[in-house]
């Protein structure tokens, strides 16, 4: 008996979907790229301590990870996302704001 890849068995009874495609179908939408979200940047205390805070993120949780990890990366500090936040420990608004410019994201200072 031969054995089939079960994506063969399955072209074989329903045609293939044109507007689906496996290299794009976890594509950022227009919505997502960084020319067209507007962050905010604000200064918080978290247990008495500084930290900066970035909202507004609309992308994926993989995007929110990529963007928080070059951001610790670049002030050489900690923090964490979640639900569209970034928060990194410190006062680095300056310095935030310059990078995301850089990266072609629109800013909305807070409390500067």
């Amino acid at each position: 008996m031969k054995k089939t890849d079960w994506k063969e068995a399955l072209s074989s009874l329903y045609p293939p979907n044109p507007s689906f495609s496996e290299n794009n179908s976890h594509a950022e939408t227009d919505s997502t790229t960084p020319a067209k979200q507007l962050l905010r940047i604000e200064l918080d205390k978290r247990k008495g301590k500084p930290a900066t805070l970035i909202t507004d993120f609309k992308g994926t949780d993989e995007a929110l990870k990529e963007l928080s990890k070059m951001l610790k990366l670049r002030c050489g500090a900690g923090g964490s996302q979640r639900d569209g936040e970034i928060l990194i420990q410190g006062d680095f608004r300056q310095k935030i704001a310059q990078i995301l410019l850089e990266n072609g994201y629109k800013i909305k200072k807070t409390g500067f």
